[in-house]
């Protein structure tokens, strides 16, 4: 299905290029943390959005890790979550439907422990009306290589990507982790595999504790940390990315204002995923589009793309 995104005669020009996909604005709501968009329906207008991003979906049904989960944290949260989701095949018949009716384009965050299971579900969303796009969740561990992460070497990160290029037929975005030394290697590494573009960062991992228990805060002991507090980090790392590969740049991390949205696109990024701020501020998604056209507006923006790694560094 293609998405073109509709000219606003009134107002400045927000679509963006994500690769062969035309968004309406620059703003995607990030996996994981705005369910299957049902659950905002009637906190926003969904329709507004440049694109959906649902919840991480695996080859087959995964119930989670045991609470407590989520813990909050200075400027943050942590969550062990544990990717829980209803696998692909229930996906496809019970949320799908509803997704391809919004009017914006839904990415489907996929994840596996083996390269054959990311091809699975691939295979499986082959066709599925409305599927416009697929994030692959690199941050997943390799059962097949003692569970080290494929997002943390440049070999495996490219490989997952061939197997998930080889599969799909919609565009590739691959999201990459920040837990790793060289985080422009791996980028690099994916965009060499065939990625069609790259957002990031993911969670940092982080660990809590209770001092009234002496036990961590969360049943997994260590979680993903998210939210305001990894922002500079996230900038620095879309940064340097942007700078290194010639494929479209999503910036995630602590984006809660149209000003972060707008920092991160400076630094490189044709696009931005909110995640922990929907958590906060349901609304958060739209207001960001509200300041987007009021900065693009006062500066007498043509097109917001005008912006996109137009930071001064001299």
């Amino acid at each position: 299905m293609e998405y073109l995104a509709p000219k606003d005669e009134q107002g400045p020009d927000l679509s963006v290029n994500i690769g062969s996909l035309e968004l309406k604005n620059p703003v995607m709501t990030a996996s994981g943390t705005f369910g299957y968009a049902r659950e905002f329906a009637d906190l926003m207008d969904l329709g507004r959005l440049g694109a959906v991003i649902v919840k991480g979906i695996s080859l087959h049904p995964r119930e989670g890790n045991p609470p407590p989960r989520i813990a909050e944290t200075s400027c943050g949260m942590l969550n062990a979550i544990g990717l829980q989701n209803v696998g692909v095949d229930r996906f496809i018949s019970e949320k799908m439907g509803y997704l391809a009716k919004l009017g914006v384009p839904v990415i489907v965050n996929i994840l596996g422990d083996s390269l054959g299971e990311y091809e699975e579900i691939c295979a499986r969303l082959n066709g599925v009306p409305g599927v416009a796009g697929i994030e692959v969740n690199i941050s997943c561990p390799n059962v097949k290589k003692g569970g080290v992460a494929f997002g943390t070497d440049p070999l495996m990160a490219a490989s997952v990507t061939k197997a998930v290029k080889n599969r799909a037929d919609v565009p590739v975005m691959v999201k990459l982790s920040p837990n790793v030394t060289d985080i422009v290697a791996i980028a690099r590494a994916v965009e060499d595999g065939g990625a069609d573009s790259v957002s990031l960062i993911n969670t940092l991992i982080g660990m809590a504790i209770d001092l009234k228990t002496r036990k961590p805060a969360l049943a997994n002991i260590i979680g993903g940390l998210s939210g305001p507090a990894i922002k500079p980090v996230a900038l620095r790392m879309c940064y340097q990315v942007a700078r290194a590969v010639s494929v479209p740049v999503i910036g995630i991390g602590g984006i809660e204002t149209a000003t972060d949205a707008l920092e991160f696109m400076l630094a490189g990024a044709s696009a931005v995923q909110v995640g922990t701020a929907n958590f906060v501020n349901p609304r958060a998604s739209e207001d960001i589009i509200d300041g987007l056209i009021e900065y693009a507006t006062t500066e007498k923006l043509v097109s917001i793309r005008s912006i996109i790694g137009g930071l001064i560094t001299e």
